[in-house]
């Protein structure tokens, strides 16, 4: 009976616990979900198309750019400043300049000349003035002379006439005398030769320009003495090609350049270190083809020591006459150099047949009597003296004007 009790009861507590789980589920299943944090956007599907209808494509906005979208005036960015537009400046060609007349020019630098040159003509009048001409007199005078770099052989041939002529003379006025060794200075230093540059011969021989070539060592003002050479050409109406053939030396064939624009010469150059004689070659065919008158070479300034630049001059040469003939071999010296320039010059002999000769710096010495110890040695005359830095300070030498400028007349 107990047992039948126990169980009983523990059948309701069972039944209870069991009412309680299922009145418990249905109140969460009645409680509200709870809410998003967000609203979700809805997007609505496509409708579907109806029977005979296309579906239709999905409409995408096009891009805009910043420029499209209107601002508000605040926002709106401020038009940029337009830049200003620089006009080129026009590139102007160097100017063609017109050389002054070569005639006449040295009679026109002779006061420069004479500044250098006076001291060895009033030198030489001071000495023949005296009373009595004794032998320590005569000797003073051939100092004088070799002093002047006149050369031994010369000085001995212009002393022995002189004392002729003073004993015949007698007596001696200024003026006699002035005019005594203006006579004799003109007679050594040769008022006949052919001083002329010779630029004719290369027309005669088949359309070829008249060639020049200039040789000289370094430091003689060699290419200078080729651009003003090209002015004073110019200046008596031929037409010029420059040859740049000084291929070692740096900027040579620039500076050679800059001196024929400014009289209107072409310039024809090869690479830095390349084979003059090429060079050489291909400005005289230039030459020839341009149809101009003369073609001047500018070669390299070599030392008369160096045997093999030396070959090498001979070879531009050469080279050169497989056009046709050289007409001028120019040898450049400079002046103050003296007797050293006639080493250079017997060399420079050797090698190249020279048929005139340079003076460079001619104003800057007192030894002007290189004129006639160069003649002597070569045999070939001074065509050409240089008296400045000025373009058009390169003279035809003029026997008269330069002994004018000896004696001070």
């Amino acid at each position: 009976m107990d047992i039948l009790i126990l169980a009983v009861v523990i059948a309701v507590v069972a039944i209870g616990a069991i009412a309680g789980l299922v009145v418990s589920g249905r109140k969460k299943k009645q409680l509200p979900p709870s809410a998003p944090t967000s609203t979700p956007t809805i997007t609505a599907p496509p409708a579907e198309p109806h029977v005979g209808e296309e579906a239709e494509e999905p409409h995408e906005e096009p891009r805009r750019t910043i420029e499209e979208v209107e601002l508000p005036e605040a926002q709106a960015p401020a038009p940029a400043p337009e830049a200003p537009v620089e006009e080129a400046e026009p590139v102007e060609a160097p100017a063609i300049e017109v050389p002054e007349p070569t005639e006449g020019r040295l009679v026109r630098l002779r006061a420069r000349l004479a500044r250098s040159q006076n001291s060895l003509g009033k030198g030489l009048l001071t000495l023949l003035s005296r009373e009595h001409l004794d032998e320590d007199t005569w000797e003073e005078i051939e100092d004088t002379l070799l002093t002047a770099d006149v050369g031994v052989a010369p000085t001995q041939e212009l002393v022995e006439r002189l004392r002729e002529r003073v004993k015949v003379l007698g007596t001696r006025t200024p003026e006699e005398l002035r005019g005594l060794l203006r006579e004799e200075l003109l007679t050594l230093v040769g008022p006949d030769l052919d001083r002329a540059v010779k630029t004719e011969t290369g027309h005669e021989a088949g359309g070829v320009p008249g060639v020049v070539m200039v040789v000289g060592v370094n430091g003689t003002g060699k290419t200078t003495t080729t651009g003003k050479l090209a002015r004073v050409l110019v200046a008596d109406g031929r037409t010029v090609v420059l040859g740049a053939a000084d291929t070692f030396r740096a900027a040579a064939a620039d500076q050679l350049q800059t001196w024929g624009e400014r009289v209107g010469a072409y310039t024809v150059r090869g690479p830095e270190g390349g084979d003059p004689a090429s060079v050489a070659f291909d400005a005289v065919k230039e030459g020839k083809e341009m149809g101009v008158d003369v073609v001047l070479i500018d070669t390299a300034g070599r030392l008369h020591t160096k045997t093999g630049l030396m070959d090498e001059l001979g070879k531009v040469k050469r080279v050169v006459e497989k056009h046709g003939p050289v007409d001028e071999v120019l040898l450049v010296l400079d002046a103050t150099t003296g007797q050293n320039g006639l080493v250079q010059a017997r060399v420079f002999a050797e090698v190249v047949d020279i048929t005139g000769i340079v003076l460079t710096k001619l104003d800057g010495t007192a030894k002007g009597g290189i004129v006639v110890a160069v003649q002597r040695e070569l045999g070939v005359p001074v065509k050409l003296v240089g008296l400045g830095e000025g373009a058009d300070d390169l003279a035809p030498f003029e026997p008269e004007a330069f002994v004018d400028a000896l004696i001070g007349e």
